[in-house]
């Protein structure tokens, strides 16, 4: 199944043609951008979400941050002692730190801040296995006292993928970690308007004057961001022809993801730059849910990971360049130190769909619903929905694809209950590599159960196997755990890789300083 046959050759021609209804205030005042979906939930804590990061990052900011060779790096911080035993940690903020209604930014803040990304993040819960309290010793000094020594503490606190740790006023902090808070206040580059927000149409920011960026250079997530737009307008245009249209006729400034089949069409005006801002790329993935049947049965997981043809899905959103994905089987990104493929024999060839369908008559499998859910408005992520449907039944499997939105993917994908109640069998999704470099930050290997991310998946093995990779000191043992741990997450079908790829982004040659990093950052950007 190609791309090209689900929206078929008219689409890039409708490109040169469609007119969206977008305003177009002054250029100099307002940057226009078309996200890669529709921004439904406004909790970058409760949900992984990416559009939902960048949405954090506009508003938000965090304690450390990594720079371009992943450096944890002071960000709110100015700077932090470790005790001789190892285990109080205490951060100094930076003075002159405001939230957006005007209250300073305390030390009281960040510890509840942390404590409540603890409870949803997969490195923050590792973190606080070993916290014995998030606290302040004063206003301007974090205290973080811990039961053994933590050496990847920064690490944590800087990691810029997935549950970004924002800080957020303490009074929303305490906020249940399962339930999304009630306000949007951060202390970061731009405040969010909420009067202006429209689900599903347009999002609003405003710059924030009172903001005062780090002196240093940015660099990816850390340093100084320098926000050069009074206003930044989310536009919300789930037709790629139509988005890709609106960025040829000028009536927006930067698209971040392009359609594959519309790139030559784009790359062919003169007006507009194609670029790849996060050279770590990308990894998509398959995600099943382990709580509930069918896929609480280990042989009928198995079965799904044997059908999987990693060039159909990259083929079907990306096309047949090679340039742009590759096949990658390993749960840690291809290409990196622990990025290891074939360690198990679910991934080694030949996969095909007679392998899948002796293995799933072999599993004891009963028949039961298999609830795909799948967003038709994103073009990276819907195909492989349809993709994973045609292969499953292929196999002999009851599968319903429920198309519908991102945003409700993004809502539903929390439920555990059962299919017939609201839950879900399957769903897909991508992040950046640097969300999966390790066992550390990667919630693919993890084995939490019902506090672990969606999905759920169960292993006392993989979390023992996970604190000793933590705890090895020496390169060989810390390479020998991570294929043990990715060896097992394989062999359990924990979650099942699709693919590598880089995105493309475009943009108006009328604006310039486009930051790398791991996904489109506010700062920097500026009129050409």
């Amino acid at each position: 199944m190609k791309r090209r046959t689900l929206l078929g050759a008219a689409a890039a021609a409708a490109a040169a043609t469609r007119s969206p209804a977008v305003a177009q205030p002054a250029r100099t005042a307002t940057l226009r951008f078309v996200p890669q979906a529709n921004l439904t939930a406004l909790d970058p804590i409760w949900t992984s979400a990416i559009v939902t990061q960048m949405h954090g990052y506009h508003v938000y900011d965090t304690l450390f941050a990594v720079n371009g060779a992943q450096q944890p790096r002071p960000q709110m911080a100015e700077g932090h002692t470790v005790s001789d035993d190892g285990r109080v940690w205490r951060i100094r903020l930076r003075d002159g730190l405001r939230f957006h209604d005007g209250e300073p930014v305390r030390a009281q803040d960040c510890a509840a801040s942390l404590e409540r990304w603890s409870k949803r993040d997969a490195f923050g819960q590792i973190l606080a296995a070993v916290v014995e309290r998030w606290g302040a010793a004063d206003d301007r000094t974090l205290e973080i006292r811990l039961t053994r020594p933590f050496p990847l503490l920064l690490a944590a606190l800087a990691k810029p993928d997935a549950n970004v740790p924002f800080i957020i006023p303490e009074r929303l902090a305490r906020t249940d970690a399962n339930t999304q808070v009630s306000e949007v206040v951060g202390s970061g580059p731009y405040r969010f308007l909420r009067d202006e927000f429209v689900s599903g149409s347009r999002v609003v920011y405003a710059k924030n004057e009172a903001y005062v960026p780090r002196q240093e250079a940015s660099d990816w997530a850390s340093g100084g961001k320098v926000a050069h737009y009074p206003r930044i307008e989310w536009h919300i245009l789930p037709d790629p022809a139509t988005a890709a249209a609106a960025l040829q006729n000028g009536e927006i400034d930067w698209l971040e993801q392009p359609l594959s089949d519309l790139i030559p069409t784009l790359q062919r005006n003169r007006n507009i730059a194609v670029d790849i801002l996060n050279p770590a790329g990308l990894m998509s993935i398959m995600r099943l849910n382990h709580l509930q049947a069918p896929f609480n049965d280990l042989k009928t997981r198995q079965a799904v990971a044997l059908s999987v043809d990693q060039p159909e899905y990259m083929q079907s959103t990306l096309g047949d360049d090679r340039s742009v994905w590759r096949e990658c089987r390993s749960l840690f990104p291809c290409g990196t130190p622990l990025g290891i493929e074939d360690l198990s024999e679910l991934a080694r060839a030949p996969r095909s769909l007679d392998r899948a369908r002796a293995a799933l008559q072999a599993s004891g499998y009963k028949g039961e619903k298999v609830v795909i859910i799948n967003p038709t408005d994103f073009p990276l992520i819907g195909p492989h929905g349809q993709i994973t449907a045609d292969r499953l039944k292929r196999i002999g499997m009851n599968v319903e694809l429920a198309d519908t939105d991102w945003g409700t993917v993004v809502q539903r994908r929390v439920r555990r209950e059962p299919v017939d109640q609201g839950g879900w069998s399957i769903f897909h999704t991508y992040g950046s590599s640097l969300a999966y470099l390790n066992p550390g930050v990667s919630s693919l290997v993890k084995g939490p159960g019902p506090s672990g991310w969606f999905g759920w998946y169960t292993s006392p093995k993989a979390e023992e196997l996970i604190q000793a990779w933590l705890g090895a000191a020496e390169p060989e043992r810390q390479q020998a755990l991570a294929n043990e741990i990715n060896k097992l997450a394989q062999d359990d079908v924990a979650t099942i890789p699709l693919g590598q790829f880089y995105i493309r982004t475009a943009h108006r040659r009328s604006i310039t300083g486009l930051a790398k990093g791991s996904m489109p950052y506010p700062w920097g950007v500026r009129p050409a």
